[in-house]
């Protein structure tokens, strides 16, 4: 969890920040900032070195989008819980994250990873079906990781009175 902690970190996620990332729309316009990031990275061939344009504005989005809109009115979408699963993930109850939790976690970014290495090959080599592979994975697994946190969320929500003081 050290890297997650880092990137909070990095992000300065604050309590307010948390409650705006859990609007759905804060959710489901960062999905299409790694198709569009690696559309950046690939767009080299075209525009050679413009490409650091859109990365640069792809990365400023995902350091600002957490920040972009209200804070939703309710909890009780499917995106807000997500947000609420990976600030359980970030700050465990005192129990901790049960064993089948962690192992589906676990497994989880390594498919994430393991989409990674073709993803990052074809963007090396200019390799489109490489590519689009990888990035296809990625997002599969990302989706299940949302889905999982979900699932942590709801199971985890009633252990701790600090997660219910995040859903207002």
């Amino acid at each position: 969890m050290k890297f997650e902690n880092t990137l909070m970190n990095l992000f300065k996620m604050s309590d307010d920040v948390w409650a705006v990332h859990a609007n759905p729309w804060s959710v489901w316009t960062r999905y299409p900032c790694l198709p569009l990031l690696f559309l950046g990275i690939w767009s080299r061939v075209w525009i050679g070195w413009w490409c650091l344009l859109p990365v640069v504005g792809v990365c400023g989005w995902i350091w600002f989008n957490p920040r972009a809109f209200g804070k939703p009115k309710t909890m009780n979408h499917w995106a807000s819980q997500a947000v609420l699963g990976e600030r359980v993930m970030l700050s465990p109850p005192p129990t901790g994250i049960p064993a089948h939790h962690k192992r589906a976690i676990c497994g989880l970014k390594v498919l994430m990873f393991a989409g990674c290495i073709p993803a990052i090959i074809g963007l090396i080599i200019f390799n489109p079906l490489l590519t689009i592979s990888g990035l296809v994975i990625v997002m599969l697994g990302k989706t299940w990781f949302l889905d999982r946190m979900v699932w942590l969320y709801q199971d985890l929500k009633d252990s701790n009175p600090e997660y219910t003081r995040w859903t207002y």
